[in-house]
């Protein structure tokens, strides 16, 4: 069996999002936190945040997602959400050609985005510098994707 490294991962990412070497390399570390030696764990580890992720991953098919029921000695049945890595995918996409992704600090999408009139007030967020819109004020020390 094929070991997932941190760069072969990372490939997979920058590759398969269009991200930078820098920003994928994040997400890869932050998933083989995650996952350790395993290809999966349990749903409930995720916060809310990292849940978003994951589910940008599943689109993508770096990762799956399904459920296990467990008959539960009372009767009752018990559900356990999981997520899985995708090795052969992961695999495939490391050695693929990289998307180009125009705007990498934005999630892509393929909706449209709604055209509104400007206003005299809008001119004001054209005044600011560009950096001032990627800076926030991080209360933990939790990675930012």
């Amino acid at each position: 069996m094929k070991l997932i490294t941190l760069n072969l991962l990372t490939k997979a990412i920058a590759h398969k999002l269009g991200y930078s070497k820098s920003r994928a390399r994040r997400i890869a570390e932050f998933l083989l936190d995650l996952f350790g030696y395993d290809d999966r764990i349990i749903d409930n580890v995720l916060d809310p945040e990292d849940r978003q992720l994951f589910y940008l991953l599943q689109t993508t098919g770096i990762l799956s997602n399904g459920r296990e029921e467990t008959l539960l000695y009372d009767g009752r049945e018990w559900r356990t959400h999981y997520w899985q890595l995708e090795r052969e995918k992961i695999f495939d996409f490391a050695v693929a050609e990289p998307i180009q992704n125009p705007n990498e600090n934005q999630f892509t999408t393929d909706l449209p985005r709604p055209v509104q009139k400007e206003s005299q007030y809008d001119t004001v967020y054209y005044s600011l510098a560009e950096d001032v819109w990627s800076t926030r004020k991080m209360d933990h020390k939790k990675p930012s994707f």
